[in-house]
């Protein structure tokens, strides 16, 4: 294979693992990262940042390709979707298989370097991350699915961090899952025509014309929950603070979507990841003040 047959390819897997769009890695990260912080405290382990980080990396690629292998059929009907490698057979289906068989070998060997309580935990997190991209063929809650598998990187980290599981582990868990219904719903938005078309379920299609107001519920349950993760953390001005400016992101999107356009739709959920780092701007400097 020449050299550049080799910039193609793997200008190719790098389509296929959405390396060219890190978005997706951005909003698992941060919910890992609010729980690493304070789990730790304000001085997590160098150690279990490396590897999360790392680990965070590889199981989103894996992720994407194994959604895009699950919907290999249904991405060429769909404007957003219909470039895919997968879907112009760009990339063959073993070939994606074994990808991503490669990188969720990677990330297991990087578990295997925390303790056993992780190891343990890391095994529901394959299952769910797995488990996920065929949601959308029996359900209309898909986007509950994605949430449980970007979330698990929560109770994994304190896991690392601490060898245990507080309760605060499962309250970032459930905030994190709501987080990713919210901006998951927002994602579907924009594919909804074509979902419908084809016969692919999502929580935009299930909404409907509530769409906006089920999305506001959540927005208000998310706040709440961070409300009460900063009870539990005793928590001081620079957490509240944060909190007021993820509110004022969340009547942001809201003003987005208000005519459900695709870009719009889109741009509102790109926004999100503002929210997912101020979030934990507000959680270091909660910890910094302490120090």
């Amino acid at each position: 294979m020449t050299r550049n047959q080799l910039k193609q390819r793997a200008h190719l897997y790098m389509r296929l693992t959405r390396l060219d769009r890190p978005i997706g890695m951005f909003l698992l990260l941060w919910p890992m990262l609010w729980a690493l912080w304070i789990a730790a405290e304000g001085h997590p382990k160098p150690s279990v940042v490396v590897v999360f980080v790392l680990g965070v990396v590889l199981m989103r690629s894996a992720g994407c390709v194994i959604n895009d292998f699950a919907d290999r059929h249904f991405d060429p009907h769909v404007q957003r979707t219909r470039e895919r490698p997968l879907a112009t057979r760009q990339v063959g289906e073993r070939e994606a298989l074994l990808l991503f068989t490669v990188l969720c070998l990677l990330a297991l060997l990087l578990v295997l370097t925390m303790n056993r309580l992780t190891v343990y935990l890391s095994m529901g997190g394959v299952g769910l991350a797995a488990a996920y991209p065929f949601l959308k063929r029996y359900t209309y809650l898909p986007q509950v699915g994605l949430g449980l598998a970007f979330g698990w990187a929560v109770p994994m980290v304190v896991a690392a961090q601490t060898g245990a599981l507080p309760r605060v582990a499962w309250l970032i868990y459930v905030i994190a899952v709501v987080w990713a219904v919210i901006y998951d719903t927002m994602y579907a938005m924009v594919d909804r025509d074509d979902d419908i078309r084809i016969g692919v379920k999502s929580t935009a299609i299930l909404f409907g014309d509530a769409d906006r107001a089920i999305l506001a519920w959540l927005q208000l349950a998310m706040l709440l929950g961070l409300l009460l993760l900063g009870g539990q953390i005793e928590a001081g001005r620079s957490y509240y603070a944060s909190l007021v400016v993820a509110a004022g992101l969340f009547g942001y999107q809201q003003y987005l979507i208000r005519h459900r356009e695709r870009q719009a739709c889109f741009r509102a959920f790109l926004n999100n990841n503002w929210l997912g780092a101020v979030v934990f701007v507000g959680i270091v400097l909660e910890y910094w003040v302490r120090a």
